[in-house]
């Protein structure tokens, strides 16, 4: 994979042939067990059938492989990530943790013992299980890896790139009872090395027209190309009242930085904010001596400090390898210690082991389902992707990950900033990367695009890259002009980071997924103002339009408009008429866990686990103390006039001391000064029940909803409420 950096490359350096043996070697174990077999489709990389054979992997080289493991329930999984991001559904704002994930979705740990005993059975050694069970590493020699799977590991030469590397000859097999578990395998290759774009300075892209005078990356003692102030001012990301305060943004990197250079970024500009800090992969961690890579790692984390400055930043840097890129992708999910993830390295589709991005995409699911948003560089070689790759410039495609319908694709323009740093105009950036997906079917929410097909189409958003407008950053000890689409990825990262500091304090869910939100803004009548809808310019096969386009998506954002849009515009005040479906209700989940945007009792909203919640881990535990005791929970709604439907539902479980249908204990609910509905110890029940109460009737008025729970003085009686949502159309 390479990091969508910059539109700087030179051309692609040819890697030394000593990580492999051209010659033939003592002949590989190649007979698999007796055992009916399988074979693991998507396992045999694509540069196989363009390269020329050169003999076997010696039986002795030692080789380290991945298998990833199946999700569960599926079906189930899917319901759950558009509703998650769906406002109105139940499930609405309640991302899960990562244990959660994993024991609703996640690989059983039977399963994971089944693989381990197999591979070590092969003569493998397991060297680490991820800690969601998605992953089993291991490493053996190429004859007993060429046992366990039933191939057999040979070293070719790559004629388009003059690249050595090994590969399996055919796909991969496995025994039959383990086809129910395993979903496939990663390293049986190392071709798909991630490779960057960074070149010396004055270097031009592959194919890339050659300016009259000299395009503007030349390194200097002096910034000269454009400021956070320019851009932050451009898209209006300086109106949002947000700077990225309590929220954490990480890295996908397969190189490293040094943080004196971040650091003269910092003063240079004003910008203050947590200090960058890097996140081992496999025990990766290239900032004592950063390769060509670094150029990569210091822009995206300059653009983020620039678009959020007080965001913490993570640097995870991982093995430049499908395992690299997989476990990376395992222990950003299952850390769990940031909302927003900024990728600028990628490969493109037909030249990926779609096992490989199978893989990642998995993991990509349990960001989803955690609320982690994930932009990602959409390409720098327009819509042949793989221009510098095996396939070459005559093929259509797009980049992975950015077609992965679990993250959001960042296409390229060219911004024209005005006096005052603001929006001037902006075109589409001629080699931006857009297209369509040969892997990943077109997702439920990517509508309204006019694009027809079955299959996903990218990218979904996108910001100033072309390096004719390029940023001033510092690297390497000097100051150079980059642009790229790695360089669009952290901005869109950095927005999201502000608007997750803006929702936490609306009481309202972090972004999470960020494109079903995106594209129903689009699709609304917010769109007009929440982007700026980019009409000019192409890339190779297709055009900048009005609306949805394969090379500038929706546009460009308006930060300000656009938060606005997200969180559902903010007023308290009903409008006069219309009304707009939608659901009113806060941390109806209570999972923030605070009672905010609630009014509660002391220790109503807790995560205690001697009551449980109906879904998550926190709920509204009214009283339950056997003495005299009020508790109350009230939230303040405002139902539009237009509306001709308003219906309460929440879950209340009912456990209680008493004895009898005799109401000793009560628990009621109103809306303003009307009661709708009492219930008592007398409605003890197992476990909860789904209520719903009707309040039509207050439609055009600015309501107050409240729970009070009375207890009388022994034996005591708890109400449990959860998942409160007030549904409107």
């Amino acid at each position: 994979m390479r990091p969508r950096s910059l539109a700087l490359a030179a051309a692609i350096a040819v890697l030394p042939l000593t990580a492999v043996s051209l010659g033939v070697s003592t002949a590989q174990a190649a007979t698999p067990n007796a055992a009916p077999r399988v074979a693991l489709p998507n396992t045999v990389n694509p540069a196989v059938a363009h390269s020329e054979k050169k003999g076997d992997v010696p039986a002795a080289q030692q080789i380290s492989v991945s298998v990833s493991l199946k999700l569960r329930d599926t079906d189930a999984l899917d319901h759950f990530l558009t509703a998650v991001e769906t406002p109105g559904a139940p499930e609405y704002g309640r991302h899960l943790t990562p244990e959660q994930f994993t024991a609703r979705f996640g690989p059983t740990q039977a399963a994971v013992d089944q693989v381990r005993t197999y591979l070590a059975q092969q003569g493998l050694t397991v060297t680490g299980v991820s800690a969601n069970r998605q992953v089993v590493n291991a490493h053996g020699t190429a004859a007993q890896v060429s046992q366990a799977f039933g191939t057999h590991e040979s070293s070719y030469l790559d004629p388009q790139l003059q690249r050595a590397f090994f590969a399996n000859d055919a796909a991969a097999s496995i025994p039959s009872d383990l086809a129910t578990v395993v979903q496939g395998v990663s390293g049986l290759d190392n071709h798909a090395v991630r490779k960057n774009r960074l070149a010396e300075p004055n270097a031009a892209a592959p194919n890339a027209v050659t300016p009259a005078t000299p395009a503007p990356n030349a390194a200097s003692a002096a910034p000269s190309g454009m400021s956070p102030a320019q851009y932050t001012g451009a898209y209006n990301l300086t109106k949002t009242g947000a700077d990225g305060t309590g929220t954490t943004v990480a890295l996908w990197e397969f190189d490293g930085y040094q943080s004196s250079n971040l650091t003269t970024y910092d003063s240079q500009y004003g910008l203050s904010g947590p200090a960058v800090s890097t996140v081992s992969v496999d025990g990766a961690n290239y900032d004592s001596a950063p390769g060509q890579g670094q150029g990569e790692v210091e822009l995206d984390s300059e653009i983020v400090r620039g678009a959020a400055p007080k965001a913490t930043q993570l640097v995870y840097e991982a093995p430049n390898s499908d395992q690299g890129e997989i476990d990376m992708a395992n222990k950003i999910v299952t850390d769990n210690r940031v909302s927003v993830v900024s990728i600028s390295w990628g490969s493109c589709e037909p030249d990926t082991t779609a096992s490989s991005m199978t893989a990642v995409d998995n993991a990509f699911k349990q960001a989803a389902a955690q609320g982690i948003s994930i932009f990602s560089a959409s390409g720098d070689d327009g819509s042949r992707d793989c221009t510098r790759s095996t396939s070459g410039s005559a093929v259509k495609a797009v980049d992975f990950p950015a077609s992965s319908p679990h993250q959001t694709g960042v296409g390229g323009t060219n911004l024209q900033v005005s006096g005052g740093n603001t929006y001037s105009s902006e075109s589409a950036w001629s080699t931006a990367g857009g297209g369509v997906s040969t892997v990943f079917a077109k997702p439920s929410w990517q509508t309204g695009t006019g694009v027809t097909g079955t299959m996903r189409t990218v990218p979904d958003v996108s910001s100033n890259a072309d390096p004719q407008s390029g940023f001033a950053i510092y690297t390497a000890g000097s100051w150079q002009v980059y642009g790229g689409t790695s360089a669009a990825a952290p901005l869109w990262a950095g927005y999201a980071a502000q608007f997750n500091q803006k929702a936490k304090a609306a009481g309202q869910p972090v972004l999470g997924e960020a494109s079903p939100r995106l594209y129903a803004v689009a699709n609304g009548g917010g769109y007009g103002s929440s982007f700026h809808d980019v009409t000019t310019g192409a890339n190779q096969d297709f055009s900048a339009k009005a609306g949805y386009d394969q090379v500038t998506g929706w546009g460009s954002p308006v930060a300000d408009a656009l938060t606005t849009a997200l969180l559902g515009g903010g007023s308290t005040t009903p409008p006069s008429g219309g009304c707009t479906a939608a659901q009113l209700v806060s941390n109806g989940g209570f999972e923030s866990g605070t009672a905010a945007p609630w009014t509660a009792s002391s220790g109503v909203v807790t995560n205690s686990a001697s009551q449980p919640a109906h879904s998550g881990s926190w709920k509204a535990w009214l009283d339950g103390y056997g003495s005299a005791h009020t508790d109350t929970l009230s939230q303040t709604v405002s139902i539009p006039a237009g509306c001709a439907s308003a219906k309460l539902t929440f879950w209340l479980h009912v456990d209680t001391a008493e004895t009898g249908t005799t109401a000793y204990d009560k628990l009621t609910v109103q809306a303003n000064s009307t009661t709708l509905a009492t219930y008592s110890n007398a409605n003890a029940a197992a476990g909860y029940v789904q209520r719903t109460l009707d309040l039509t009737s207050f439609a055009g008025q600015t309501v107050t909803i409240k729970f009070t729970g009375t207890e009388d003085s022994s034996l005591q009686t708890s109400f449990v409420i959860d998942d409160v949502a007030l549904n409107v159309n």
